[in-house]
């Protein structure tokens, strides 16, 4: 396929005619001729083949199945019944998943009315939604039936190898697709997707669909996958160079066939700046786009969901032109992604307010935008698929667009690897405030760069939450690039780290291990009153200023610990030599009173054999009388007679002999 060369043949060129309707509601889509993709894939796939397609991203690979698929459900002898599915097809995104099923129900919706033949049941949708749970699809499919399902890997397998086993009948299954299939076939998808493939039967047609399927990609996992002699097709972009100054000897110049990943008509640029310059290069580009190229819809690629959310917030501050901005990322519940979706798509064109989708990869494979205008790669991709993918939501089905990257440093040489990936980028001069300037191989200082970093901060400083999205996107940042899949270049040691904390318009450096041997002499603090410093939103202030109170609260409660321990009085070095001191007196006291009672009882008739419990009992009595023997203390003989009661209790096992030693002293 040339750069000049778009379109392979009409529609009626097919070596198998289309059913009359289906062709109808082609052209009436606008498609008067098809792809290459179209034109190779179509017939195979009508065939019995099966087929692995490798085609750039807005070449019309969608078409290329969801006709095949239509036409051999038309053509069947029997038709399906109300419980047996014919296609299904899988995606990995649920966007990608809607985007074909409103394709799919685009044609179904248009089928002539026959009374002598019942048309088609409405295609399944089958991904995750806050309005749809596994249970409403199972409710869905047995109300209505689909001859057609489409959805993501998690969700096809809950309803094929859940219940809805037992409501779908798959023995009459004609075709299975993989949409994206260099993506399905990741690892995060791999279990679920080999699960799906063994429940179905062997005996139906395959299909592979990825604008970017490498040898490793597809050919190492077909037999998993089930595909019987598939037929491999790619169709590759090709433009052609003029080499200037080389004669052919004929008096022509030499011409150069260069090999492309990218749409023909895609014009890709990269820009080299510091960390520090991203974010104002971002909005120049903006404002050049829209001032010299009338661009309207623009989409924006972050590293992380938390970078988004954060630039969706600042970003309208800091642009000079009046857009309307959105943001799409994972984290978003499903209802909130497609409607910030439908609301960009159906947007209408307009430069005086431009629409600009921020967001992470979710939206870089497979999603047919046909305004976007220009793509802009504010963080590099993880890999040169991701790349192609994010630049084909621009340029598509022969329309022009532009891409940009921003590069700093050493990602320079980020170039030269997706060159070997046959992505060929243009430098292009760094953006002024006025216009381009040539910067050679060193960019000189730019004296609004400065200016544009203390506007960030005065934003921030706006909103105490705005500096803490600042934060998180910061360190989500840093986190996704110290595991980014080129880290022979992409190394965080060799990355700005100040640069990249200035641009986000931190105000103060987070503790993370990745700055502890950072140079932090370019780096000064916002001054702040962070006691101060609140949050717009009253709910989040308040729940702030509670934590404030309680943390002032808790200080006072501590000092006031630390000054009790200060003031008490503090125990002399020779304590425990006088515990000792203390503890021998009372052995010898306790043994003067053994003494004691040995006489008094060597004394009494117990020696003649009364029983000593008689003798002590007259003791007792004697005590309680008042009787006393001469010199006796009345206090000696009730603590002698405690004693005794005591040693009894101890030898009934009524009181351990620890309690007793505590009480009376250990005697020797």
């Amino acid at each position: 396929m040339s750069a000049s060369t778009v379109f392979a043949g009409i529609w009626t060129s097919l070596p198998i005619p289309l059913t009359g309707w289906i062709l109808d509601v082609i052209q009436s889509m606008g498609h008067t001729q098809m792809t290459p993709v179209q034109a190779s894939t179509i017939p195979l796939f009508m065939k019995n083949r099966d087929v692995v397609v490798e085609a750039v991203t807005g070449s019309g690979k969608t078409l290329a199945f969801v006709i095949p698929i239509l036409e051999k459900l038309v053509r069947r002898e029997a038709r399906l019944k109300h419980d047996e599915i014919g296609a299904i097809v899988i995606s990995p995104t649920r966007e990608l998943a809607s985007q074909i099923h409103s394709i799919f129900s685009l044609f179904l919706s248009s089928q002539p009315v026959d009374e002598n033949s019942a048309p088609f049941p409405s295609a399944l949708l089958l991904v995750s939604s806050e309005q749809s749970s596994p249970a409403d699809d199972i409710q869905r499919f047995t109300s209505t039936g689909a001859d057609i399902v489409i959805g993501t890997p998690g969700r096809m397998e809950e309803f094929l190898l859940g219940k809805g086993r037992e409501v779908a009948d798959l023995k009459g299954l004609e075709i299975l697709v993989l949409d994206e299939a260099d993506r399905l076939l990741d690892l995060g998808f791999q279990a679920s997707l080999s699960r799906i493939i063994t429940h179905l039967p062997k005996q139906r047609r395959t299909g592979l669909f990825s604008a970017t399927m490498t040898d490793a990609d597809a050919l190492s996992e077909l037999v998993r996958v089930g595909l019987r002699n598939p037929a491999r097709i790619i169709v590759k972009v090709q433009s052609k160079k003029v080499k200037g100054g080389l004669d052919c000897g004929d008096g022509h110049n030499t011409e150069i066939i260069e090999e492309r990943r990218t749409p023909a008509n895609l014009q890709n640029y990269y820009i080299d700046c510091r960390t520090s310059e991203k974010v104002i290069q971002l909005t120049r580009i903006i404002s050049h786009e829209v001032s010299r190229n009338k661009s309207s819809h623009f989409i924006i690629y972050f590293a992380t969901c938390a970078c988004v959310d954060y630039f969706y917030k600042i970003l309208p501050m800091l642009t000079k032109c009046k857009a309307v901005f959105h943001s799409l990322h994972g984290n978003l519940s499903p209802s909130a992604r497609t409607k910030t979706l439908a609301a960009f798509s159906s947007a209408v064109p307009s430069q005086s307010y431009p629409s600009v989708l921020l967001a992470t990869d979710v939206v870089a494979r497979g999603l047919d935008l046909p305004t976007v205008d220009v793509v802009i790669q504010f963080d590099p991709p993880t890999d040169t698929k991701t790349f192609s993918h994010r630049c084909g939501r621009t340029a598509r089905a022969g329309k022009a667009g532009r891409a940009w990257v921003l590069l700093s440093g050493r990602e320079v040489d980020f170039v030269d690897f997706l060159g070997v990936r046959k992505i060929p980028l243009k430098k292009q001069p760094y953006f002024t405030g006025e216009s381009y300037v040539s910067d050679g191989n060193n960019i000189p200082e730019d004296p609004d760069v400065s200016v544009f970093l203390t506007q960030i901060r005065r934003v921030v400083m706006t909103d105490r939450s705005l500096h803490d999205q600042s934060v998180k996107a910061f360190v989500s940042f840093v986190r996704a690039y110290s595991k980014h899949e080129a880290s022979y270049i992409f190394r965080i040691k060799d990355l700005d780290l100040i640069g990249v904390a200035k641009s986000f318009g931190l105000l103060r450096l987070p503790k993370m291990p990745e700055l502890k041997q950072v140079n932090r002499e370019s780096w000064q603090d916002a001054e702040v009153a962070w006691d101060t410093f609140s949050y717009l939103e009253q709910a989040q202030e308040a729940k702030r200023l509670a934590a404030v109170v309680q943390a002032k609260a808790n200080k006072a409660e501590h000092k006031n610990d630390l000054a009790q321990k200060e003031n008490a009085p503090r125990k002399k070095h020779n304590a425990s030599w006088s515990r000792q001191t203390d503890k021998k007196a009372e052995k010898e006291r306790r043994r003067d009173k053994k003494k004691m009672k040995k006489r008094w009882l060597a004394s009494q008739p117990a020696a003649a054999g009364v029983p000593e419990d008689q003798v002590i009992g007259k003791r007792r009595r004697d005590v309680t009388d008042g009787a006393f023997e001469d010199g006796d203390s009345i206090d000696d003989w009730q603590e002698l007679l405690r004693e005794e009661k005591m040693s009894k209790r101890v030898r009934k096992g009524l009181v351990s002999q620890k309690e007793f030693d505590e009480e009376f002293g250990e005697l020797q």
